[in-house]
């Protein structure tokens, strides 16, 4: 039975290709990705997993760096201010957090196994037209095709014609702020550790990349975005210079500079009239704690187990309630999260400060806690395991 996945950015193409590796047909509806994306995503170890089940890991890790450590410096220069905190990988027995891949080799890699699999049809087209019905959905391509299916997976983006066809509402939420972002080089070696800058404009972070290089996502407002977008590469290499406070010696920007507004978009509902929502079309956010397709790989590795417990009908109201009510508690605890934090960086409100200090500063000295907010950023429910155990192992000892 064919399921419709509308949509080819990485959470689309893994929607598509984890269908297929779990038995089904699928019609994959949307042109080739974009090739000029200079943009990294990190994923976690569990989202790696997926990758590799799917037959991609291999072919991108020689393109990729590992993340072993991660830490958050702040750099605001506010009355209130939290101390560092840095999280190990090997505090909570792994030997990296995840990878951090470019999305110019994580895009080709997803296109090439998408295409060599016999159970996916790649329609190159535009979907014109959504049409739901009671046991089908029916989408009208501009090509001329019409294309059936008894689920539609929109994994379309933050602005989801499939998401408005089924009738879901959003809230949506514009911020003050343009992600600058870009790739670097620099004269010291970054030990494969990734730091976040909490300024009073929003995060500055960077990842590292395979030797000494860098990817960079600067959260500035959009004046001050413009004008860094308008320097020169030796102007815009000492800037980033700065802003990193010079912890990876001498800074040189590659071409290709982007800029992206920043925004949140939720949906009051994660699936309805037979489409699933993924990906953006299901959370924006910003760009804060490496969470975004870490998220929609989850909403795709949940809609693979429910369709596969659906088989005779993967988009009927059961499945979909079941969808809805899986992905609810993660969705609206991470994007909410990243909201307020980012809005804690914005606000110049004491009581918004001493919160954000000493919620950071707790966590940074506390082992125990830090480990399980670790655990938990890698794979939700795993922190309170592995708390749950211990407190069993140690009632088990006395």
């Amino acid at each position: 039975m064919t399921i419709l996945v509308a949509g080819t950015g990485p959470a689309g193409l893994i929607a598509a290709l984890a269908l297929a590796h779990d038995g089904h047909v699928v019609a994959l509806v949307g042109p080739p990705a974009r090739r000029d994306d200079r943009r990294t995503t990190a994923l976690m170890v569990p989202a790696l997993a997926l990758l590799d089940r799917i037959g991609v890991l291999k072919e991108l890790q020689s393109a990729a760096a590992p993340l072993r450590t991660m830490r958050i410096v702040d750099a605001t220069s506010r009355l209130v201010r939290s101390p560092v905190v840095t999280f190990r990988a090997s505090e909570i027995d792994e030997d990296a957090f995840g990878l951090n891949i470019p999305n110019a080799a994580l895009n080709p890699a997803l296109e090439e196994v998408v295409r060599s699999h016999p159970a996916i049809d790649w329609l190159e087209s535009i979907v014109a037209a959504w049409h739901p019905g009671s046991d089908r959905i029916e989408a009208k391509l501009e090509d001329g095709t019409r294309v059936s299916a008894k689920l539609a997976v929109a994994a379309d983006g933050r602005l989801s014609p499939a998401r408005e066809a089924a009738g879901i509402r959003t809230t949506a939420h514009s911020y003050p702020q343009t992600a600058l972002v870009l790739n670097f080089a620099h004269s010291r070696d970054h030990e494969f550790i990734s730091t976040e800058f909490h300024t009073e404009t929003g995060p500055c972070t960077q990842v590292p990349l395979p030797g000494h290089r860098s990817s960079l996502v600067w959260v500035v407002n959009p004046v001050t975005a413009e004008q860094l977008l308008q320097l020169n590469d030796k102007a815009l290499s000492e800037r980033v210079e700065e802003r990193l406070q010079s912890m990876l010696g001498r800074v040189t920007v590659e071409p290709g500079r982007q800029a992206y507004p920043l925004s949140a978009t939720l949906p009051l509902r994660f699936a309805r009239n037979r489409v699933a929502l993924v990906g953006e079309a299901a959370h924006v956010f910003p760009p804060i704690g490496a969470q975004g397709l870490n998220l929609g790989i989850r909403d795709v590795q949940d809609l693979v187990e429910i369709a596969g417990r659906h088989r005779s009908d993967p988009g009927g109201p059961v499945a979909l309630g079941a969808y809805d009510a899986r992905r609810r508690p993660d969705i609206l605890a991470r994007s909410s999260a990243v909201n307020l934090l980012n809005r804690s960086l914005l606000s110049d409100l004491l009581p918004s400060q001493f919160a954000r200090t000493a919620g950071l500063g707790i966590i940074g000295g506390f082992g125990p806690l830090r480990a399980f907010f670790m655990r938990e950023g890698m794979r939700p429910g795993s922190g309170f395991a592995n708390l749950f155990g211990t407190l069993r192992e140690k009632v088990g000892r006395q």
